[in-house]
């Protein structure tokens, strides 16, 4: 029988951009941003509090950020909108080098809370993987309406991703007790630093991190190198699915040499 093809890795982004402002608001910085996100390399980038058609004041030329931020780097890309405020929207944004087959945006939001949502992108691997499941998170800043949000993430993922499906769930969590990782555990979500280090990995702020605020969670796909660039967290992954027939779940998933 012939061998299976092992995928390749690829590598994963999350940053927050703050809808292109610094710390504090104090200055515009997407073009600078675009540039550092660009310098990294990564095949499929999570974004949170992106500018969506109706971008802030003071970036009329740019039009929609996710799509500035793609440029021609990243030719597939999906947008949720979570919130409008004086006439300008901001949400999550997928951009990626595979194609994306479809996306929907689950709100999450709670009465009286900021909007937020779960934006949910399938993508088409090369012939013969299996399509590879993306959500983007940005979470509430209280701990009862985080709560709520991980339960519906937890959720969206049994009824929206197959059980053998590749998966990966990144973005801002604002955990800063460090609860979503038991709460996600029930549907099979493993965070790849917490895994690789013993610990989550500093994000915010960006010139000097601190806090534990941004996640990268998978499953069916493991973690092949990892790193920290300043507020925009990035890994390398291959996305193998949970296929007990595959031949690269059974050598890299499963840990054995069957060949």
């Amino acid at each position: 029988m012939p061998k299976q093809s092992q995928p390749e890795p690829f590598r994963v982004l999350t940053v927050n951009i703050h809808t292109g402002f610094n710390a504090f608001n104090r200055r515009f910085v997407l073009r600078e941003l675009r540039e550092a996100v660009r310098a990294v390399g990564s095949d499929l980038v999570f974004l949170q509090e992106v500018g969506g058609e109706t971008g802030p004041a003071g970036a009329a030329d740019i039009g929609a950020q996710y799509e500035f931020l793609a440029d021609e780097i990243w030719h597939d890309h999906a947008y949720g909108r979570n919130a409008v405020a004086q006439g300008q929207d901001h949400g999550n944004a997928v951009l990626s080098r595979l194609p994306v087959l479809r996306s929907v945006n689950h709100d999450v939001s709670l009465p009286g809370s900021e909007p937020r949502g779960l934006l949910h992108c399938v993508l088409a691997q090369p012939a013969g993987q299996p399509d590879l499941h993306a959500i983007c998170v940005h979470l509430g800043l209280s701990e009862a309406h985080r709560h709520h949000q991980l339960v519906r993430l937890c959720s969206a993922v049994r009824h929206s991703v197959p059980a053998n499906a590749p998966l990966v769930v990144a973005g801002d969590f604002n955990d800063w007790r460090s609860r979503a990782d038991a709460l996600l555990a029930p549907c099979g979500l493993v965070e790849v630093f917490r895994q690789a280090q013993g610990r989550h990995a500093r994000s915010f702020p960006a010139r000097m991190p601190l806090l534990r605020l941004d996640r990268i969670y998978v499953r069916g796909a493991i973690a092949e190198a990892r790193g920290n660039h300043g507020g925009a967290r990035g890994f390398y992954m291959t996305a193998l699915g949970l296929d007990p027939e595959n031949q690269a779940y059974k050598d890299k998933i499963l840990g054995r040499d069957t060949r």
